[in-house]
């Protein structure tokens, strides 16, 4: 197709309006509503890979519009009484069809690619990762949107109706959010007998992505060729569909489609642990002394090291050879709903803990201790609060002072008013007896079993 074709396809067509129709909504939607996608580090303009993964979550309404778009593009000649003429033209059909899906892809494509440059421009400026294996998350979802609108337009071709481009956009709505919230997905019940649920591979051939909860965690590769085979097997349906002119062959046209399907089906992953993956290159711990922080991360180590080397020699000089050695990022990645787990030999936290978010210098250094002494245990994936009066109790034994701390959960008054008569009870006791209970508190704490502030009291820590 010459510039010449384009440049009147361009006027003649609905592509430009369907590359408007994708960018436009899309940019509104990012910054106009106040959604996880500009919390934590897993903003979408914090990371690449979860940059990738908010756009591509978009195609949830994106790609609806795109098909039901292709089929008011497949209505263009019967709407202008026109095919017969071009049908008895000497140019082939597969041309026509070419420079009629040609255009659209190449506008729904282009603004796909425009929404994703916004994004990266700003990522670049807030983190010092820079990889490319975000670049196949962006990759297929431009396919998404390529081979919806060329499927529309075959059908268009194939049911010249006015009713069919709405039809067929809420029929691949309903498809996406059925992948999304039932077919597509798998009730599993966890440790503590709560049912949840999971992807399965069905909801693969779905265009949009699980929400990003974890910036340490991409799609595998796997997955992108299993929806790269079943968006080629579409895109071939709906070229094919263009040029058939018998119902024979429009049901032919079917077959790339159901090939695609299958084939697909039979590459993607069934356990969900291998769809969603640990990114390897972004979990490698990068240290200055005792104190890591994961690649992705590696920007704010300077703003950590002074804190969290502070943090452990206040340990050791109050728990001795029970003291933690290291401070380290937690890059594991637990299921939703499942317990943490902590460690006696590193300090471990989470930059989207609500304790660590924005504190630096002395209140970094007491949220490090805190972690350290009592972490929290409410199950991944879950909001919930601290026990904030164990944790400045365990803070105060440690630094000599009891002081609230931030990102709790709780007021100040509330902290100290809790903790004070605890506090004056424990601090009577005796040295020995002082540090029996913490290291019984600190045990029930690491293990997420029974109540660290019971433990301090005296009483059971089950």
């Amino acid at each position: 197709m010459n510039l010449r074709v384009l440049r009147i396809e361009l006027r003649r067509s609905v592509a430009p309006w369907a590359g408007a129709v994708v960018l436009v909504p899309a940019l509104a939607f990012l910054y106009l509503v106040d959604g996880a996608w500009w919390r934590d580090t897993t903003a979408w303009t914090a990371q690449w890979t979860s940059m990738a993964l908010w756009t591509r979550s978009l195609l949830f309404y994106l790609w609806p519009l795109a098909v039901g778009l292709g089929a008011l593009q497949g209505l263009r000649d019967h709407r202008s009484t026109m095919y017969e003429l071009l049908t008895s033209t000497p140019r082939p059909a597969r041309h026509r069809a070419a420079a009629l899906a040609g255009t659209t892809a190449l506008t729904l494509a282009s603004a796909f690619a425009l929404l994703v440059l916004v994004g990266g421009f700003q990522v670049l400026g807030n983190t010092e990762y820079t990889h490319l294996g975000w670049l196949p998350i962006s990759l297929v979802g431009a396919l998404f949107l390529v081979a919806g609108a060329v499927l529309g337009m075959g059908a268009g071709r194939a049911l010249p109706s006015a009713l069919t481009p709405p039809a067929l956009a809420m029929t691949a709505f309903v498809f996406t959010v059925l992948m999304h919230m039932s077919l597509g997905r798998t009730e599993t019940v966890m440790a503590g007998g709560l049912s949840s649920t999971e992807p399965n591979r069905v909801s693969l051939l779905s265009p949009t992505v699980e929400e990003v909860r974890d910036t340490l965690v991409t799609l595998s590769a796997p997955v992108h060729a299993g929806q790269t085979v079943w968006l080629l097997g579409m895109a071939a349906t709906g070229f094919a569909l263009l040029i058939a002119a018998t119902p024979r062959a429009r049901l032919t046209a079917l077959v790339p489609l159901l090939a695609g399907a299958v084939i697909a089906l039979l590459v993607l992953p069934s356990d969900p642990r291998r769809m969603y993956v640990v990114d390897t290159s972004a979990v490698e711990l990068v240290c200055e002394g005792p104190v890591c922080v994961t690649t992705a991360q590696r920007a704010r180590l300077d703003d950590l090291a002074g804190p969290g080397k502070k943090a452990l020699r206040l340990l050791h000089a109050a728990l001795g050879g029970q003291a933690p050695d290291s401070v380290r990022e937690n890059a594991a990645v637990l299921p939703q709903g499942s317990t943490p787990r902590w460690s006696r030999e590193s300090v471990l936290f989470d930059f989207d803990d609500d304790m660590i978010t924005g504190v630096k210098g002395e209140e970094l250094t007491r949220a490090l201790i805190a972690q350290a002494m009592v972490p929290t245990c409410v199950p991944v994936g879950w909001s919930g609060t601290t026990d904030a009066s164990s944790q400045i109790i365990a803070v105060g034994w440690v630094t000599g002072d009891l002081a609230p701390l931030d990102g709790t959960g709780y007021s100040e008054a509330e902290q100290l008013a809790e903790a004070r008569p605890v506090w004056a009870e424990f601090r009577a006791l005796p040295g020995d007896e002082q540090l029996s209970r913490i290291r019984t508190m600190r045990a029930a704490a690491l293990s997420c079993e029974g109540d660290p502030l019971a433990a301090l009291k005296g009483g059971a820590s089950r």
